[in-house]
Parts: structure tokens; sequence; C-alpha cells
């Protein structure tokens, strides 16, 4: 069967890597839902998709099988809840929703409507974090005992916009990028996180009260503690993810990106050995796991449970941070007391 999505967001992010992985994976992209007529039809026009709606009611009564989307995160909730009351298969962006306790309606939903539910973590489908992960699990650094996730980076003019200036539209750099680090570190480590310690920043890009920088200790059930780094103010920075053990170090290099790029290197008594990756397209290998799933085999990448993991661990991070101590991270509480 050929999957037909309906787009709910005429977004930059569809524009550059959906659209091509959903075709790319045999998938047809036959309609684009935007608040603006105007820019739906502009959008559908520019990015040969038959259809454009203003509405969501509009969208999910067409002839579509599943849904991204791809809105500001306000919106999120309500729009996952419609689509999978109409039947349709739902990918949505990270975050699900403002608040894990809201995540967790959109999952139960997709569950009782018998739809496959995904979060769009793409780094999960990165061949570098997928190398990371199995050499930890085939034991070639030993016992795990430490992580650095080096991810700040400078958003782009275009980019901008609410993620800056909107708390209401769920802004800031930890809803942005640190749900990412979070779901990145629980796929590659095995192991999920149960407490984290934040401090945030506004470093001259983000008003509002929003913050564009956060540093996060975090501490696994494994016994691995991490740090990560988000931001959205470095121009220079570059991207890394580190994984130290008792018999080994991995080095993964400009890894934490939308793009099959970067090295993994892993250092051992033994010297050093760079390691092979898929260099696969993120997305079209997300888009592939999702149009199976949809055909009753396996799962999305990153489940609708996945993403309230990612999103419980950032509600945690900003608590620790307004707080100034450690906060548990539990994905089945609604708020973190």
């Amino acid at each position: 069967m050929t999957v037909r999505w309906g787009l709910i967001g005429a977004s930059t992010i569809a524009r550059q890597f959906m659209i091509g992985a959903v075709r790319a994976e045999g998938g047809e992209v036959a309609a684009v839902m935007s608040s603006s007529a105007d820019r739906a039809a502009s959008y559908a026009k520019e990015n040969g998709i038959p259809a454009a709606f203003s509405t969501l009611d509009a969208i999910l009564g067409a002839d579509i099988d599943a849904v991204y989307i791809s809105t500001t995160n306000e919106l999120h909730l309500e729009q996952s809840l419609a689509a999978a009351k109409a039947g349709k298969h739902v990918l949505c962006e990270k975050p699900l929703a403002l608040t894990s306790a809201d995540a967790r309606k959109i999952v139960a939903a997709c569950k009782a409507a018998g739809v496959v539910m995904g979060t769009n973590h793409h780094l999960r489908n990165a061949g570098a974090h997928r190398a990371m992960r199995e050499a930890i699990a085939s034991g070639r650094i030993g016992k795990p005992i430490a992580a650095r996730v080096f991810h700040s980076v400078y958003l782009p003019e275009n980019l901008q916009g609410w993620r800056i200036s909107k708390p209401e539209a769920g802004g800031g750099v930890v809803l942005d990028i640190t749900v990412h680090d979070a779901d990145t570190l629980r796929f590659v480590l095995g192991s999920d996180p149960v407490e984290v310690s934040a401090f945030t920043q506004s470093a001259g890009m983000a008003a509002g009260g929003l913050e564009d920088g956060a540093m996060c200790i975090w501490r696994f059930r494994s016994g691995v503690i991490a740090q990560s780094h988000e931001g959205f103010t470095t121009r220079f920075a570059g991207t890394g993810f580190e994984v130290h053990g008792s018999e080994g170090s991995l080095f993964g290099r400009d890894v934490m990106t939308q793009k099959p790029v970067g090295s993994v290197t892993l250092r051992t008594a033994s010297g050093e050995e760079e390691l092979t990756f898929d260099r696969g397209d993120l997305y079209a290998r997300s888009l592939g796991l999702f149009h199976k799933a949809i055909d009753g085999e396996g799962a999305p990448s990153a489940t609708g449970e996945d993403g309230v993991w990612s999103l419980a661990s950032a509600e945690a991070a900003l608590q620790s941070a307004r707080t100034g101590r450690a906060v548990a991270v539990d994905p089945k509480l609604g708020e973190i007391a």
C-alpha cells in the first residue's frame, strides 16, 4: 500500500527533509495544511503537493492515511488527538506537547484508535549513533561510565521566530534541543535517565524569559553520568557525542545533525579505530520504519513512549534550572514535584 501523507504545518523541516523522505520510501505527500490559506496554496505549488487546506478538519477529512505534524509546539496536542480520532497514523515533531501529561494523552489516544504513533527524533536514525549504540552493547568499551554531548549551535535567522520569543508556543532551547539530547543519550546508552541537574541562560538571542542555552548533568539507571550542552548562540562550537567506558572510549564528531555526516572513533588499549557506519538519509530511514509499522512490521524508530520520555526529561531539566536542585525524571508523572 502506498501511504498517503498529509502535512499539518507548511514548515521548513517538512520542505527540507520530510517531503523527500516520504517520496524516497514509496509514500505520497497528498496534502498540506497551514492556518494561512495563501501559504498552504503556495507551499503546495512549490513542493508538488496536490491539495492544500487551511483547517484541521479539512485535511483530516481528505484521502490521507497518516499525518506529519510540524506546527508550533502548543498545537501538537489538539492536532494529534484530532488525527487519532480521525483514524490517521501520527508522526509528530518533538516535543509531543507542552507537558508529558499531555504527551501521554496523545499516546493513549493513538493506542485506543489503533493507529501508529511516532515521535520525530531524527538522531536515532543516524548511522553514527547506531554504530555507537552497537559498540557499547557489544562490550567494545567495557562498562560504560560517563558520556558527554555537545549540541550547542547557532540557530539560523529563518528558524528563530517563536523559538526565541514565545513561551506560550513552547519556545526555548530545552524544548527544542535538550529533548533531542535526552532521547539520543537514552538510545545510545540503552538506559533511562533518572535524575537531572540543569542550568539555563539567556545569552542575548532569546526574549520573553526564554532560555537560549542549557547545560545539564544526567544520571542514568545504569549508573552512567552524562553532561549535555545545548544552545542557540554558538556559531563555531561544532557538535559531538562521547561515551567513556572501563575499557575504551567512543568519540563522535559532528554527529548531532540532521545530515548523515561526521565520524566515530573507538579508542582502546589497542589504539584508535574509525568505525564505519551507514550514511543513509536519517529521515528516509525514519519513514521507512514508519511505513513498515503501518504494515504491521516492527515499530517507528522513536515511538510515542520515547517522546514521553524525552519530554519528561526536558520538564525535569527546566524545573531543575528554576529551583536550583536535582530533579527526578519520571515519564509517568504529569508534573514532576
